[in-house]
């Protein structure tokens, strides 16, 4: 017991040194690349393009964290392989295996943190930083989906339209049970508009089955001056690829409200696969990190006497970073429909568990 502690401790004393290493890295290529987006901004002062940076830090240091979880592992056995601790356990009757115990758990421990606790942290950040960063270049969402069905925004200088759809087609072209409400650039209500559908062509909603209310108008009861109308034709702004785009990433979104996110995009006629599939990659998280553990204690667990020792940290390295992308690639097809989701979250952290694992048992314990 007292040699797992040892262990523990010696791995997350390397495991917070690359941590930092690597905030300390993140923060500053983002404080740069904040500067050159917005330097030329006369509202962004230096003050607030540090904290841009500092917001997006958690998302970027979340994302490599199998890459920091393998240097903490090559870190901590080359150094126990350095001062012949190894070779004392082995000598005391320990086996490999068992020396990895401790580390293990601590990054499934890690990871179950991770996924529990920094994913919402990142998911914070990455809003704060969409809504500060949005308000500096102009742009912002146009598109919230909730229990009541989803909604978009499109406005010019002049004025401003909110529209709500009880459902949609899958890229939020094609608008069912829909409602415009028109203000104008005060504030006030200009006009409504209930309608049975709503297509985007180039340039405007294309608006079949309305009736159209009038606020800006000299009537006291709009009733008086509404009409029905089979066709109509309201100007916008939006494209395809807006709206699509102002869903974000499914990172934006903490993996608690995932679920029920996943259930209010469903409903309003959206395709939720990429949303289930990072759903379920998060929930692998925990597993990749031990793998990534047990791939970098594969190739540095042996006496630095044996030599071949760069060779070795580079082939763990070149191997972490394959089955990262690996991971990546399934979660492409699994986003894509290519592959089922399970597939594609799931089985590559198993095979990157298994491959290291049986490295270990016929170099080590063979």
């Amino acid at each position: 017991m007292t040699l797992h502690l040892y262990f523990g401790r010696k791995f997350l004393r390397s495991f917070f040194s690359v941590l930092f290493v690597f905030f300390a890295v993140l923060a500053l290529t983002a404080l740069i690349d904040q500067i050159r987006k917005f330097g030329g901004n006369e509202d962004a002062s230096f003050a607030l393009l540090v904290g841009l940076a500092i917001l997006s830090v958690p998302e970027d240091l979340y994302r490599i964290l199998p890459l920091i979880m393998i240097l903490a592992t090559l870190s901590l056995f080359l150094g126990l392989a350095r001062s012949s601790e190894l070779v004392v356990t082995r000598a005391s009757g320990r086996s490999a295996l068992r020396s990895l115990i401790a580390p293990v758990i601590l990054a499934v421990f890690i990871g179950i943190i991770g996924v529990a606790a920094m994913n919402p942290i990142v998911a914070a950040t990455q809003k704060q930083y969409e809504n500060q960063a949005g308000r500096l270049s102009g742009a912002s969402a146009t598109l919230s989906v909730s229990a009541e069905g989803l909604w978009l925004r499109q406005g010019t200088p002049n004025g401003q339209t909110v529209i709500r759809a009880a459902r949609s087609n899958l890229d939020g072209t094609e608008l069912f049970g829909v409602t415009f409400l028109g203000y104008d650039s005060a504030g006030l209500p200009t006009y409504r508009i209930e309608a049975e559908s709503a297509r985007l062509v180039v340039g405007a909603w294309s608006i079949a089955n309305a009736k159209e209310w009038r606020f800006d108008t000299e009537a006291l009861i709009p009733e008086v001056d509404s009409f029905e109308t089979a066709q109509m034709s309201l100007a916008s702004n939006l494209t395809r690829n807006q709206i699509l785009d102002s869903f974000g990433t499914p990172s934006a979104i903490p993996i608690w409200e995932l679920p029920r996110f996943i259930k209010g995009l469903e409903a309003a006629g959206f395709s939720a696969r990429s949303h289930r599939t990072f759903l379920h990659m998060e929930l692998a998280t925990p597993l990749l990190l031990a793998a990534m553990v047990l791939v970098g204690a594969g190739f540095t667990m042996r006496h630095t006497r044996v030599g071949r020792t760069g060779l070795m940290v580079m082939t763990a390295l070149g191997l972490g970073f394959f089955l990262y992308f690996i991971r990546n690639f399934a979660a492409i097809l699994g986003e894509n429909g290519q592959i089922p989701i399970l597939m594609a979250a799931w089985f590559p952290p198993l095979a990157a568990l298994l491959l290291p694992l049986g490295l270990l048992l016929h170099l080590e314990d063979g």
